[in-house]
């Protein structure tokens, strides 16, 4: 039985065969916000690993790590086909010759079958979008946009650095050169109702996006958050709460959106809190067993 959901593992299976494994690479960027060229200093629920993947070694090359992590795999998992995901901080900070002999570091594997970019919607132009599109005939690639929340008041507090607009203009954009784009948002941000949430489902909806990763909003150890957490100005949100919000937030975007993450969380070294974030495993079977009790699914509240 198929699940209430459009799942990225049941999509890449689809399509590609088998198990399709993504790794996580740190290339060694920064990000403008931290950097202060937008003023903000950092988005305050990031820390200085920027979102790295646990095995991503820094101080490793693109090449280096993409061997190490594909032999891993291939050893302990059987693996056989793999997406290099440029993950940790902003994957499109950089002129876009560099970013051409970053991204070439893919190009010796014949295993890697897509190209996973995260980044801003500030942090994007044509001339970027010329190279990321450069590899869709030899690749499945997508760009990733951080957003978080459509709301500019949610976006301000998190001192994103950009506005809501800033996005529509990256999506506008990335859409003429036919790149898919999938789009991080959290749920559980501070001053959000659960109306506002919703209705940053139903508006990415209605923009037609390709994929969707949904967060929940936790604490990670070095962040402006954590600063806040400890002074008690944030409350987080208990795991029946943000399940029974994926719930509907699931049931509020359109059923041919890629749901690419259900939950996330920081590394066990520098999560402060939820604590039930860690059992990742857990939260997903709690939401897939209730959207069934529901007798709902994706996209069932759309239009």
């Amino acid at each position: 039985m198929g699940l209430e959901y459009n799942d990225y593992n049941t999509y890449l299976k689809t399509k590609y065969g088998c198990k399709v494994y993504r790794i996580g690479i740190d290339a060694g960027f920064s990000c403008p916000n931290r950097d202060r060229v937008k003023g903000a200093g950092g988005c305050i629920y990031c820390n200085k690993e920027g979102s790295r993947a646990p095995y991503a070694n820094p101080n490793e090359g693109v090449s280096e790590q993409l061997a190490t992590r594909i032999n891993y795999l291939k050893e302990k998992r059987d693996a056989k086909k793999f997406i290099a995901y440029f993950q940790a901080f902003t994957n499109t900070y950089a002129p876009p010759a560099k970013l051409k002999n970053i991204y070439d570091a893919v190009l010796p594997f014949e295993e890697i079958v897509g190209i996973s970019i995260g980044t801003r919607p500030d942090a994007i132009d044509e001339e970027k979008l010329k190279v990321i599109s450069s590899y869709k005939n030899d690749y499945e690639v997508w760009i990733e946009y951080g957003l978080q929340s459509i709301h500019d008041k949610t976006l301000k507090a998190l001192k994103r650095g950009h506005d809501f607009n800033a996005f529509l203009t990256a999506l506008k954009m990335t859409k003429r050169f036919d790149i898919p784009v999938s789009v991080h948002v959290i749920l559980g941000l501070q001053n959000e109702t659960k109306e506002d949430m919703l209705e940053t489902a139903r508006k990415l909806s209605d923009l037609r996006i390709n994929g969707v990763k949904i967060h929940l909003l936790h604490i990670l150890r070095g962040s402006t958050l954590e600063r806040l957490y400890m002074e008690g100005k944030v409350k987080i949100l208990e795991q029946d709460e943000y399940v029974e919000l994926v719930c509907d937030f699931l049931e509020h975007i359109d059923k041919s959106i890629i749901v690419q993450r259900l939950t996330g969380e920081g590394t066990r070294q520098n999560h402060i809190a939820p604590a039930w974030a860690l059992d990742k495993i857990g939260t997903i079977t709690k939401i897939e067993a209730t959207l069934k009790k529901r007798g709902t699914r994706q996209g069932c509240r759309c239009g």
